[in-house]
Formats: C-alpha cells, sequence, structure tokens
C-alpha cells in the first residue's frame, strides 16, 4: 500500500519530541527519527500548529529544516490569548508581530491558527478575552490572506456565530480535533461551508463516530495533535482500526527506558495518522486509498502546497 498523507495538525514544536518533559531532558532528542517514521509511512507533508508568537517564530527552525516538507501556523490558541494582554509592548505590538512574521515567511506558512474559542479551559483564559482576541485572528487571515485552522470546544454557539459573523474576512479552513455534535458538524460543512479535522480524540466515543458517518468524505481532513490524542484501546473507534496499522507493544518503550529507533510509550508521534485514516475509511465503508487521495488533494488545495 503506498498512500500520500498530510497532517494538518502537529504540535512539532512541543519539548517531548526532543525528549523534555516537564523541562528536563529525560532521553536524547529524536526529532528526525520521529520525521523519518513519519515519511515512511505516507507522511509526506505536516502542518505543525503554533500555540502563541513564541511557537511561531520557532516553528520556523523546523520549517527550514525541513522545506517543502512541514509547514507551519501562526496564531495563538484560545487557552493563550491572555497573552496579548500580558505583552510588554501590548496587543497590538503582539499583533503586529504576529503579521510579520507571516510577512517575512510566506513560502513556510499556510495558515492562521491555531485559532478559536475553548469554554472546556476557561480557568487558562476567560471567554471575554478569548473572544476579544478571536476576531483579531480574523484581521490576521484577512491582512495575509492565509486559510484558518480553527479550535472550538463546548461553546454552544459562540464559535459558529462569530465565523459567521466573520466569515467573509477569510477564504476556508479547518475545524480542527473537532469533538462536537453531529447537528454542529452540519452546521460547519453546510452553512460555514468549512472543513473538519479528526484526530484520535475525535474518535472517542460512538457519538464522535456518528459525526464521521454524517459529514461528506469530502471534508474531511485528517491529524494527529501529536504528542497527544493517540487512539487507544478504551476508544469507540479501536474497532474500527485495521490491525495492520497497530504497532507491536515491543515498538513502545517507557521514556524513561528510551531505545533509538523505537516510539515513546503515552507519547503520539505523525506516524500513527494511517490509524485515523483507517478508522475513517472503516466507518464509511471507503476504500482506504480513495479516502486518502480525497482528503490529500483536499488538503493541498486548502493550504496551497
Amino acid at each position: 500500500m503506498s498512500l500520500k498523507l498530510i497532517d494538518v495538525a502537529v504540535n512539532l514544536t512541543d519539548p517531548m519530541f526532543y525528549g523534555i518533559y516537564r523541562d528536563k531532558q529525560v532521553h536524547e532528542d529524536d526529532f528526525d527519527d520521529i520525521i523519518a517514521r513519519a515519511q515512511e509511512r505516507g507522511v509526506e507533508k505536516m502542518i505543525t500548529l503554533a500555540g502563541n508568537l513564541e511557537d511561531s517564530e520557532s516553528a520556523l527552525k523546523i520549517t527550514s529544516k525541513y522545506p517543502d516538507s512541514i509547514y507551519s501556523t501562526v496564531g495563538c490558541h484560545p487557552t493563550r490569548c491572555s497573552e496579548f494582554l500580558e505583552h510588554k509592548e501590548g496587543p497590538e505590538d503582539y499583533y503586529q508581530r504576529l503579521l510579520k512574521v507571516v510577512k517575512e515567511n510566506k513560502k513556510n506558512i499556510v495558515a492562521i491558527g491555531e485559532c478559536g474559542l475553548d469554554y472546556d479551559r476557561i480557568h487558562f483564559c476567560p471567554i471575554d478575552v478569548q473572544k476579544r482576541f478571536f476576531k483579531v485572528h480574523f484581521n490576521l487571515a484577512k491582512e495575509t490572506g492565509l486559510p484558518m485552522i480553527l479550535h472550538n470546544r463546548n461553546t454552544n454557539t459562540d464559535f459558529v456565530d462569530m465565523v459567521k459573523e466573520h466569515h467573509d474576512m477569510f477564504s476556508t479552513g479547518v475545524v480542527h480535533s473537532f469533538t462536537g455534535s453531529v447537528e454542529e458538524a452540519l452546521t460547519i460543512v453546510n452553512d460555514l461551508d468549512l472543513y473538519i479535522g479528526f484526530n484520535g480524540c475525535s474518535l472517542k466515543t460512538e457519538e464522535n463516530l456518528k459525526v464521521i458517518e454524517a459529514i461528506p468524505a469530502e471534508k474531511i481532513m485528517i491529524g494527529t495533535d501529536a504528542p497527544w490524542c493517540d487512539i487507544r484501546r478504551t476508544h469507540a473507534s479501536y474497532k474500527f482500526l485495521d490491525p495492520k496499522f497497530i504497532d507491536s507493544p515491543d515498538q513502545f518503550k517507557k521514556k524513561e527506558r528510551f531505545q533509538k529507533g523505537c516510539q515513546v510509550k503515552g507519547r503520539n508521534e505523525p506516524c500513527q495518522l494511517l490509524q485515523v485514516l483507517s478508522v475513517i475509511a472503516n466507518i464509511k465503508k471507503m476504500d482506504i486509498n480513495e479516502l486518502a487521495t480525497m482528503i490529500y488533494n483536499n488538503t493541498k488545495k486548502v493550504f496551497n502546497i
């Protein structure tokens, strides 16, 4: 099987990919091995997500090392939007710095994001602050002409309402790591004409699987959100996972017993994107090659890569 895949949402700036856990170097940096494993399994391209200004800048070191393979985004995650207010030079300077990163690195940056609303974690950032700076990201999209990678968690109709209000400011985008209802998914693909991105966290429950059944395949994108959001035995999706995409237990080692060439137990990697594809193909009763080609072509088109 020869599949070409794009991981639409991976967190390659996370310290875990460099052997660092809770600010402590636990094992050697194995970042290059992680990328090689993904490429060996057909993950031809990846989009690494920026969580804030620092991520937006540091991701460029990765994209420059892997040109035409790894791309990045510019933005601030909703749970970190207080950084606009805490920025020493003020919110406007924070915005201008984000804009500068895009303007000076147009070849490597393919989207604005990850941005949106997250009401599950308002202890990190209040709702009013999230809303205020979600609006700022629409301005960023308008000024740069880039699509958006969007985040939505338990927001009632606030997210949909804000996207509707500002939809003329950006071309298209994907709501990644989707965990909402069927009704919400249909609103996103039909009324907002956006794509929906799925990963392991999007496939935990039976209700999650109904979303896969309900929306058209041509509106689907896939990502890992690694190093998080792997598919687990306890997930409703596990029964739809083709066994040939499940690595044997001896391919995983605890971080304290790191072994070069093996994956770290509990750390998701972009090489596991095949698992997400396999589950979706089996739920939708589609040929996996046909689905992979459709998703690959749509993702390239949306992000102009």
